[in-house]
């Protein structure tokens, strides 16, 4: 939200098929520069694009033209309709002065190619500008304040004298028919005129993979010869530039629009036979966006082991694609009850410096308590969530109580031995596959841990983030 200080122009707009079918697509408002606000001790910088809703509606605040102090001043909007479906969009310049805090495209956007291609909005009339250095009144008190007194009356100039008119001459002989003019130059070109035409993504249906400045330098007495060897009014495509239309999107070879986080929607990826399916669980599978290994990877010994009490696990944890995570699950088997007694349990989240960036709150009563064959994957929501870029991480495992099975969770050798079996210490992003603490009196997530006070375990846990 812009600061009170810069007024500000909501532009809305509708936009319909002849049908009246809601259309897609966006709106981009372009500024030619960054804008400096030294009153407000603010800079703005980059396009506003706004994304037509399911009603085909757009509604964008942007500072107005005319901001007091703004720097620089003078300018207007380029305004660029990139809608699916109609591959040639307009752009055209678009003057918002505050005077007018709310306007509707529809009012004031070209719809005819022969109108000026740069709109402006009225600004102060005399009488408002008489109001605004001091005048008091109305209208028309303002209207009669301008008419002053009847002058005195001038004295009567002398009569002219008449001049006689000439003979009307003979009609001069018709001379020769001239040479043929040169071929005609361009008159348009995508719906726009003007002596030098510079044609943006938007204009031929194309991506717009440079968000740079549109506005140019028109330079004088050149006119346009032809555009791509044509002369006329020439209508480009996509093609006809070397760009991908924007109809191609979600076609084979074409364009796809990622989700947000990063990857191609389901509905845009190309159909894969059954047959072709590989036969592994992947954490999606299972609700989850990364694991520490696929829990049915290795059935041998120990198959589970119970945890330390007091004693905080590390298990460390790849993260293939940025995501935001909301929860981290371990896989419980229970506790033997009442020999055994648990008064605090917390999952977290470290990256790999060993800085704590997300945690549970005390699981303690959501944790299973009857010991059993199989168990199940708990999975306990994070205090916070939190938005992690792709990389390596460990989930944090500490249960404070008593006895020695403070419970059994799933976890596996790797090897003959109860150790990582000669696994690389840790991985290209200096993470470790399983570490623990020294200390086993630990009652809550430390903030930091170090690599001193760490070792790296003998029992490798299974853990996962969601």
């Amino acid at each position: 939200m812009l600061p009170e200080s810069i007024p500000t122009v909501t532009v809305r707009g509708r936009f319909l098929a002849p049908d009246g079918q809601p259309l897609s697509g966006a709106v981009t408002f372009r500024a030619p520069a960054q804008l400096t606000f030294p009153a407000a001790d603010v800079i703005l910088g980059g396009p506003v694009t706004a994304q037509l809703d399911a009603q085909g509606q757009i509604s964008a605040t942007l500072p107005a033209t005319d901001a007091p102090g703004m720097d620089p001043s003078g300018w207007s909007y380029t305004v660029t309709e990139q809608l699916a479906g109609i591959p040639a969009g307009r752009s055209y310049q678009l003057l918002l002065p505050a005077e007018r805090p709310a306007v509707d495209l529809a009012d004031i956007a070209p719809t005819d190619p022969t109108k000026p291609n740069y709109l402006a909005v009225r600004g102060d009339s005399a009488y408002e500008v008489a109001l605004a250095t001091g005048f008091v009144g109305t209208p028309a008190q303002w209207l009669a304040s301008l008419v002053g007194p009847p002058g005195a009356t001038g004295a009567r100039g002398a009569t002219g004298s008449k001049g006689a008119t000439g003979a009307q001459g003979e009609q001069g002989v018709q001379g020769p028919p001239g040479r043929d003019g040169a071929p005609g130059a361009v008159q348009s070109v995508n719906g726009k005129t003007s002596a030098a035409v510079t044609l943006t993504a938007g204009d031929v249906g194309a991506l717009d993979l440079a968000a740079g400045d549109a506005r140019y330098v028109q330079p004088s007495g050149i006119p346009v010869t032809s555009v791509a060897g044509r002369t006329g009014a020439v209508a480009l495509t996509a093609a006809d530039v070397g760009a991908l239309a924007s109809t191609a999107r979600g076609a084979a070879n074409g364009v796809a629009s990622l989700d947000g986080s990063g990857k191609v929607p389901a509905a845009q990826l190309p159909a894969v036979a059954a047959a072709t399916l590989p036969g592994t669980w992947t954490p999606d599978d299972y609700g989850m966006r990364s694991w520490a290994y696929d829990l049915g990877a290795d059935s041998r010994t120990p198959g589970d082991m119970p945890s330390e009490a007091g004693r905080l696990y590390l298990v460390g944890v790849p993260l293939r694609a940025a995501a935001t995570i909301t929860k981290a699950a371990v896989h419980v088997m229970g506790y033997d009850k009442p020999n055994s007694t648990v008064s605090a349990a917390y999952l977290g989240i470290y990256d790999k410096n060993l800085a704590r960036i997300a945690q549970t709150a005390n699981v303690t009563a959501s944790i299973p308590e009857t010991h059993n064959v199989g168990g199940q994957m708990a999975v306990f929501p994070l205090s916070a969530s939190v938005a992690l870029a792709a990389g390596s991480y460990y989930v944090a495992i500490l249960i404070k109580g008593t006895g020695t099975t403070v419970p059994y969770l799933a976890a596996t050798n790797w090897g003959a031995s109860a150790t990582t079996s000669g696994a690389k210490a840790a991985d290209i992003n200096g993470v470790h596959r399983w570490l623990q603490t020294t200390a086993t009196n630990l009652t809550t997530l430390p903030t930091t841990l170090t690599l001193t006070g760490m070792a790296d375990s003998q029992t490798c846990y299974w853990a996962a983030l969601g």
